[in-house]
């Protein structure tokens, strides 16, 4: 089991603004970093457009047939895209997972990575706040602490409920 700092593991999932991103970086943990992936996924359409449509292509099959094939194939591509997008984003949970349990053991991370209604929905609002200061490791993480601790009692009811499901499971 790997432990990682606090600031990398913030860093696989958030920007330097602490704002959550859209694609997970599993740079810091030892994967691929998520420019490559953002420049891979913006050249397909363009790679596959030159591939389909050019003199050669045509004469074999014809206009109808090159845009069809397009359309098809960029179908294609989106599912890539999207699997491609969801195995990132569950490499880098299952990676920062035990490190995290090392620093909150008692925060759920899938519920700070959720998109829903959670407990701690205003994690990376807290989070945005104090990535502008530039902190230590040490006092990032009691400051944190500090904000999962008054996001916990904003949202006692909430927390109760889960509590109380998860224990009827």
């Amino acid at each position: 089991m790997q432990t990682f700092p606090l600031k990398t593991i913030l860093s696989t999932f958030t920007d330097k603004n602490g704002n959550k991103l859209t694609l997970f970086n599993a740079a810091p943990v030892g994967g691929l970093n998520s420019l490559i992936i953002k420049i891979l996924f913006l050249s397909l359409p363009f790679i596959e457009f030159f591939a389909i449509f050019n003199d050669y292509v045509y004469s074999k099959v014809g206009l109808v047939t090159q845009i069809v094939v397009y359309i098809v194939f960029m179908s294609i591509i989106m599912v890539i895209m999207f699997a491609v997008t969801y195995i990132t984003r569950k490499n880098v949970v299952k990676k920062i997972t035990p490190a995290w349990n090392n620093y909150f053991p008692d925060i759920d991370l899938s519920m700070v990575l959720a998109v829903g209604i959670t407990p701690y929905s205003d994690f990376f609002k807290h989070y945005s706040k104090l990535a502008k200061e530039e902190l230590s490791e040490d006092i990032l993480y009691e400051k944190l602490n500090n904000s999962f601790t008054q996001m916990q009692e904003e949202n006692k009811e909430l927390l109760i409920a889960i509590n109380k499901d998860n224990k009827n499971i």
